[in-house]
Formats: C-alpha cells, structure tokens, sequence
C-alpha cells in the first residue's frame, strides 16, 4: 500500500469537497426540504392520489424497460462478443445512439414514428384500435429507448474478459449451447447484468424528455413522477416536488445499496 502524501491528502479533499458540492450537498438539501421544514411533505404526497398514480406509472414503465433491456442487453452483447458477421460495427453503434441523442429528440422520433395522426407505424396501428403515445406502452418505448446501451454496455466488458475458454471446454464434453448460456456464461456475468439492470433502472426511473413529449403529462393517467415534479414545481407546491424527487434519488439509491451489500458474496461462489 502507498504512503499517503501531503499531495495525494491535497487531492482527495478536492475530491471529496468536489462530490460534496455537486452531489452531497444538493441531495441534502431535497432531503431538508422533505422532512425538516415543518411539514412532511412525503407523507402529503403520498396521500394524493394523481401522485401515488404518478409514482405508479414511473416504477412499472420502469420496471418493463429492466426485463426488455436485460434480455436485449445480454443476447446483443453475446451476439458482438462471440461472433463475426457483416455490419457489425453498425449494430454496436446504433445501440450505443440513445447515449448521444436528446432525450427529446427521442420523444420527437417515437411521436413521429407510432403517433396515431401522422406515425408511420403509429397511424395504422391507431386505425387498429393500438394506441401507443400518449398512453402508458409510449412511456416504456420512451424509457426502455433511453436506457437501452446500460446492460449491454455492462456486459461487453466481462464477456471480453473471460473469453471462451470455458464455454468451448463445456461444448468439447458435450454439453449444448443451452447449457454452456446458463451454467456458464450467465455465471460469469451475472455481476455485471445486475450494474447494467441498476443503471438502468435508475435512467428509466429519472426520464423526463422522452416521457415528457410522448405521454402527454395526462393527470391521473399518463403522468408520471417526473412529469409530476414538474407540474407541482410550476403550481409553487415545492414541498411536494422536493418530496417525489426524494422518492426518485431513494429508488436509484436503494439499487446501488442492493447491489453493494451482495457483490461480496461473489467471493464465496
């Protein structure tokens, strides 16, 4: 272990005095506004309704975009690990779009898409009886769009890094490619699906933009917290806003605390 220096002392107080200022102290602050202005204002948002709806929507659309992007996440990141085909390149690159892309932009894209007057998908699916913006499947389109590169991104890594070695040592003795995905490559990289799964659960939760332009913020149907915090901060009911952004940061916040406390355990696997 390295000697600590007057220098690296130097340093880690700028970083931590850093994290304080950006991250620590802000949060602080929704916390105090929460719970020690003389009024709780978690416990009077929770009992309205429009917001416990609100809430609601945001965990469930969330929840769908999780289970899409860790199946998608995992058989793309097999996919551009593990074989060699053409265009290649070109799939890893558009999966990685939705983190170079404005939010809103993307709200625009899927509205011009599956719209029910002018999407080109949207319009026929509309005559069907299928609506899908400005109803809760355009919410997780909006967010599972948004957090699609986070499992993916998670897993290419650790699928670089322990190679094939024991995948092909399985398939010399016979075992098929079902076996070698669930007793052998899902082990491997079950750490890292369950990073990507927070991270993207975390960026479904916090959406704004993309919700905003493709849900339409209808009270007690397609609001969802965001949207909520946005509309009580408009009305000067901050206490309440401070209260669903509390719940916002608690969520993601929780995943990580989660994830710390089992990675531990992998040791002993």
């Amino acid at each position: 272990m390295r000697t600590r220096t007057p220098a690296s002392v130097v340093r880690i107080g700028v970083v931590v005095i850093y994290l304080f200022l950006l991250v620590g102290w802000p949060m602080g602050r929704v916390v105090q506004e929460t719970f020690f202005t003389g009024e709780n204002y978690l416990t009077m948002a929770l009992a309205d309704p429009s917001l416990r709806n609100a809430v609601w929507v945001t965990l469930a659309a969330a929840g769908c975009a999780v289970v899409f992007n860790t199946v998608l996440g995992v058989t793309l990141g097999i996919l551009l690990v593990r074989y060699q085909f053409p265009g290649k390149r070109l799939l890893s690159a558009l999966a990685d779009l939705p983190t170079s892309v404005s939010p809103i932009v993307v709200g625009l894209a899927l509205l011009l898409a599956y719209g029910p007057v002018h999407g080109v998908l949207g319009a026929p699916l509309a005559e069907a009886g299928v609506q899908l913006i400005f109803s809760f499947p355009g919410i997780v389109l909006a967010v599972t769009f948004v957090s699609l590169p986070l499992v993916l991104r998670a897993v290419i890594p650790v699928l670089q890094e322990i190679g094939t070695d024991q995948e092909t040592a399985a398939q010399s003795l016979g075992a098929s490619g079902g076996q070698v995905l669930l007793r052998i490559t899902l082990p491997s990289i079950r750490w890292a699906v369950a990073y990507g799964v927070v991270l993207t659960l975390a960026r479904a939760v916090g959406e704004f933009g993309a919700v905003l332009v493709v849900s339409g913020g209808i009270v007690n149907q397609t609001e969802t917290a965001t949207i909520a915090v946005q509309r009580l901060h408009q009305g000067f009911e901050t206490g309440q806003a401070y209260a669903i952004g509390f719940l916002l940061a608690l969520v993601a916040v929780a995943a990580l605390v989660i994830v710390t406390i089992l990675r531990p355990h992998e040791r002993n696997d």
